[in-house]
């Protein structure tokens, strides 16, 4: 995918740190938050849908707005990195101001006082029990070395399993029942993920799989 400067245009939220502008699909730079399906609490607090909750928040605020993004570097799953402004004001540096992000210090220092000053006034996630997104991720690979590619656990409530193609790239989600759904291994780091509704899904650019 050639590098672009600028990209621009209508918002399309995805999730809490990956959105659609325009027609390209960008992953904001210098933020982390919980995955979709990630679910947050500890011992004595029942688990609650922190991933999906953010991504609503800041779906409510800024689906269908106008857009720019300064193109700042690409990931692993092809998605443009950047920084995105909306009426002017840097969206990373917002979400991180409301609790509904956090500075992902592994790729940019730009937000920590932004984060410090939410953590003080308890502002979104701050007020809660949750997993650090990149801890999140960190345990889920550690349980899959563990376990194998079998006895994969679902989030609680969250049993669709959306699968990429090693051959084509498509993406494909399955439901319980279907033919596949048993032999479908979600792998994480290659950007296949578990839905909590099908909705979920084809948001997500997801199909749902013919058998």
């Amino acid at each position: 995918m050639p590098a672009q400067a600028e990209v621009a245009g209508k918002v399309h939220v995805i999730d809490g740190d990956t959105l659609v502008v325009g027609d390209t699909r960008v992953r904001l730079h210098g933020i982390d938050t919980p995955e979709n399906a990630q679910m947050c609490g500890a011992k004595g607090v029942s688990p609650w849908p922190c991933g999906a909750w953010v991504s609503d928040k800041v779906r409510s605020v800024y689906e269908g707005a106008n857009a720019r993004c300064s193109e700042v570097d690409m990931d692993g799953y092809g998605r443009v990195v950047a920084k995105c402004f909306v009426h002017g004001e840097d969206v990373g540096r917002q979400l991180v101001a409301e609790g509904l992000a956090l500075a992902y210090a592994k790729y940019s220092r730009d937000y920590l006082g932004d984060e410090a000053s939410a953590r003080a006034a308890e502002r979104g996630l701050h007020g809660m029990v949750f997993e650090r997104p990149a801890r999140y991720r960190a345990l889920k690979r550690e349980a899959r070395a563990k376990t194998g590619a079998l006895g994969q656990e679902s989030p609680l409530g969250c049993r669709i399993k959306g699968n990429i193609s090693r051959s084509g790239g498509t993406r494909i989600y399955h439901v319980p029942g279907q033919r596949d759904y048993d032999a479908t291994v979600i792998t994480e780091t290659l950007g296949e993920r578990w839905f909590c509704s099908e909705s979920e899904a084809r948001d997500a650019g997801w199909r749902r799989a013919k058998r």
